[in-house]
């Protein structure tokens, strides 16, 4: 159903919903993708280590999760029909809200059993784990591995990175079906046939994506934890270090809410006729 699509066509309508609702997709973006990172953060770096903050965090880790599915709901939403206004974007992601994590879990699960031959692998090989936690810092100081052992893990890995990349271009829609055509489990199936004829060119944006949201997250943080060091001095490295993650997740957030346009308006184009230049 993707043939025809063009990924340029795709890209100048989601400059188009940008430009025309991002005061909307802001107000959506900074309480489910900004703040959540931002409290968490503060947990870990300015209030001292107790159980008590450690487990408050952990339940803020969870919350963040289900918050970051109902912010890319509810823009997604936003982005696909142009009558939507936040508060039935809002509405559209709570009632789709439970589909979308099960159909995530789901998704997850498969990649895990996918990894486990690597880590019965391992285990089988008598692989000394906490040793190699241990040893991160010092790469020189990892335990070795049989050959055998190290050549399967190696192969298998770059095999299922292939896999990776190629699911991530073929599920891209899945949340968008989700919310749109109110489909569970089916979601899986039917985002692969919507971006039939697509794969190579998603594969293409979704690896020049992660670069960017890479360079940008890190150069957001790196650009503001510099610059505030520098202002606080070296005894406030934890506020420095805070300040620079408030950056950071601004950056993250705004890339993962265009990322979230973007792939609404390619679940509209694969469910219209083959766009032609």
């Amino acid at each position: 159903m993707g043939r025809g699509v063009k990924i340029g066509t795709v890209w100048d309508r989601t400059t188009e919903v940008l430009s025309g609702r991002s005061g909307q997709i802001a107000a959506v973006a900074l309480p489910t993708l900004v703040l959540p990172p931002v409290v968490n953060n503060a947990l870990v770096l300015l209030v001292p280590p107790q159980p008590a903050v450690q487990l408050v965090a952990g339940i803020v880790a969870v919350a963040s999760a289900l918050l970051a599915i109902l912010g890319s709901l509810a823009i997604l939403a936003l982005a696909t029909q142009p009558s939507t206004d936040r508060t039935e974007a809002y509405r559209q992601a709570r009632a789709r809200l439970l589909p979308a994590l099960g159909v995530s879990l789901v998704v997850g699960l498969i990649a895990l059993v996918l990894m486990a031959p690597v880590f019965i692998a391992l285990i089988a090989s008598h692989f000394d784990f906490a040793a190699a936690s241990a040893a991160a810092s010092a790469p020189a100081r990892m335990p070795q591995l049989p050959r055998a052992t190290a050549m399967f893990v190696v192969l298998y890995s770059l095999a299922l990175g292939v896999i990776a990349i190629w699911a991530s271009a073929r599920l891209m829609l899945v949340t968008a079906v989700v919310l749109n055509e109110r489909l569970g489990l089916g979601a899986i199936r039917r985002s692969i046939a919507l971006t039939r004829g697509l794969t190579l060119k998603l594969i293409g944006v979704l690896l020049l994506f992660a670069i960017v949201f890479t360079i940008a997250t890190f150069a957001a943080q790196a650009v503001v934890g510099l610059v505030f060091r520098l202002i606080l001095g070296g005894d406030q490295i934890p506020t420095a270090m805070f300040l620079a993650g408030i950056a950071g997740a601004l950056a993250s957030a705004a890339l993962m809410a265009l990322a979230y346009v973007f792939t609404a308006q390619l679940y509209v184009a694969t469910r219209e006729k083959p766009i032609t230049e």
